[in-house]
């Protein structure tokens, strides 16, 4: 795992909350005596744990983060390929393998392709020693399981940043300008700002844009799934201040 991944792990809930009751523990332990402070801390980092894990924190967090229905092309501006971006992997029988998030992006970009005849890049890069680039996986995959050939290859991007700057790198050579952007919805903001930055045109192409949460009593049952949820949404706000903090480091040193 890389040092942005151990970072995002350690410093988010779930995990954030369950080692904040530990050390609670701890020091009530080894102090031989709690205090209602120490409680108070025990009992909130257990509530929090329990209200990410329900579908209406998870799904509203995951609101949060939609983009706009549409975003329109500027006039005279027509995409020339579809960039799908890596998630995540697996390890399976036979391999390295495509995960639940991404193998949703290859079936997004293969409808799409299908109903515009452009060319698919893919982008991602190694996620672990020994592994193979995720691009070139998603690669695989979609030849072998959905039958469609792919242009170009991107195998060196680590975050999204990257998928942006190298992808548009490639694109660039072959005099395209503008591209559909496929990723989840919820990744949609960030991304869109990278290929933007990138100097790419990019219209998005949303991956399952959920709807919010009604409130109904099913929807305050936590889950472990969706204390998943949370967690990635969380991973995606986290990322955006990142950026957003980048670009405002960036623009001071410009201004100087």
């Amino acid at each position: 795992m890389s040092p942005q991944g151990i970072a995002t792990t350690l410093l988010l809930p779930p995990l954030l909350l369950v080692l904040v009751t530990l050390v609670v523990a701890l020091v009530g332990l080894f102090q031989r005596r709690s205090g209602r402070s120490l409680w108070a801390l025990v009992v909130l980092a257990t509530l929090g744990q329990l209200l990410l894990g329900t579908p209406y924190v998870a799904g509203h967090l995951h609101a949060s983060l939609m983009p706009p229905a549409a975003v329109p092309l500027p006039p005279g501006v027509s995409p020339g390929a579809i960039v799908i971006l890596s998630a995540e992997t697996v390890r399976g029988q036979d391999g390295i393998e495509v995960g639940p998030l991404t193998l949703e992006r290859l079936r997004a970009g293969a409808a799409l392709a299908r109903r515009t005849g452009l060319p698919l890049l893919v982008t991602g890069g190694t996620l672990g020693p020994g592994e193979p680039p995720v691009a070139q996986v998603m690669a695989e995959t979609l030849a072998r399981d959905f039958f469609l050939p792919i242009r170009w290859i991107e195998p060196a991007a680590r975050d999204t940043r990257d998928n942006a700057v190298l992808s548009a790198a490639i694109l660039r050579r072959e005099g395209i300008a503008a591209v559909h952007v496929v990723t989840h919805a919820w990744h949609l903001p960030r991304t869109l700002e990278a290929f933007t930055r990138a100097g790419l045109v990019a219209l998005p192409a949303p991956v399952r844009r959920d709807l919010p949460p009604r409130g109904i009593v099913h929807d305050f049952i936590p889950r472990a799934d969706h204390l998943f949820t949370s967690w990635l949404m969380l991973r995606e706000w986290a990322g955006r201040g990142v950026y957003a903090l980048r670009d405002g480091i960036a623009a001071a040193g410009e201004r100087q």
